[in-house]
């Protein structure tokens, strides 16, 4: 049999505490706490973070992985929570009480719009106290997906009302009003989305059965380019159009693909398997995951990073 001497070319390493820095596929033995450990490069994994306030699914959100914003969902409700990183806040609600709402923006300055109310078309502002209702939507619809910021939001996708016809609408909002411009070249609902209003990425959703359809935007036209390796609908998503990341969705799963701009790769399944959840973050280095139903209502929070990873080998 051969040793690790063998294989590696080196004894291991006997270290009174785990190095500052250890670089990818370094292993070494801690003799204070008697264990062998290793480090290698991570590509994306979730790590369990405190609840939600709120039960809920169908809900939306915005923001970056350390101050993220929480806002409606099913049972539905106007409750808005937000996330500094460790734990969440309840803070006003919406104005109108819904789910399968679409959201964009930031922590203090968010958009919220759409959803199942009537009309489904109600836009809301977020100065990161309170909301104030602003112009509608053109189209009324829930199920829909957003992206950008709240003076410079793309809403996309969705269903009105439900049962009728999946929309490829896409509306551009410049912080006063609505605009209609070119659609999706798949019609869909229940679709996520990631970007700003002139580069996003839209993908996934529900059109007679999930897809797996993937679309970019340049601010004037949807462009389809390479799929999503698992189709779904109900899915989260996060990040901008070149660095986004899928998660969750229905069928119920936990799958979780990076997206690099030009195809999308399988990268470590939510720990929580669910649908509708909602999302926040930066890029696919950094992300987060909330709320969502699987197969109840749950509060759960993930949070997802990459790089370089400590395990601790055992007996088992």
């Amino acid at each position: 049999m051969s040793t690790y001497k063998q294989i590696a070319g080196t004894n291991i390493e006997v270290l009174s505490s785990d190095p500052a820095n250890p670089v990818e596929g370094q292993v070494w033995y801690n003799s204070t706490s008697n264990t062998v450990k290793a480090n290698f490069d991570n590509p994306g994994s979730w790590a369990t973070g405190n609840n939600l306030n709120t039960a809920r699914e169908e809900l939306a959100g915005c923001g970056i992985q350390t101050a993220a914003l929480a806002f409606g969902g099913n049972p539905t409700t106007g409750a808005t929570e937000s996330y500094d990183g460790s734990s969440w806040t309840e803070l006003n609600d919406l104005n109108t009480a819904r789910s399968l709402l679409a959201g964009a923006g930031t922590q203090t300055l968010a958009l919220a719009f759409g959803g199942t109310v009537a009309p489904g078309a109600l836009t809301e502002s977020w100065n990161g106290t309170s909301w104030t209702e602003v112009n509608d939507l053109n189209t009324a619809r829930s199920r829909l997906a957003g992206a950008g910021t709240q003076t410079a939001a793309l809403a996309v996708g969705g269903e009105a009302p439900p049962g009728s016809p999946l929309l490829a609408q896409t509306e551009l909002f410049n912080g006063t009003d609505w605009t209609e411009v070119n659609d999706l070249n798949t019609g869909r609902a229940f679709l996520a989305a990631a970007g700003t209003n002139t580069a996003a990425l839209a993908f996934g959703g529900d059109n007679v059965g999930g897809v797996a359809n993937t679309e970019s935007w340049n601010g004037t036209n949807w462009t389809e380019v390479n799929d999503l390796n698992t189709a779904r609908q109900k899915l989260g998503g996060a990040g901008t159009q070149t660095l986004a990341l899928a998660f969750g969705g229905s069928p119920l799963t936990g799958a979780t693909e990076s997206w690099n701009g030009t195809s999308w790769t399988e990268v470590g399944d939510l720990n929580i398997i669910r649908e509708t959840p909602s999302g926040a973050g930066s890029d696919n280095t950094s992300a987060l995951a909330f709320g969502g139903k699987g197969p109840a209502a749950t509060a759960a929070t993930e949070e997802f990073n990459t790089g370089p990873k400590t395990i601790t080998f055992t007996d088992s």
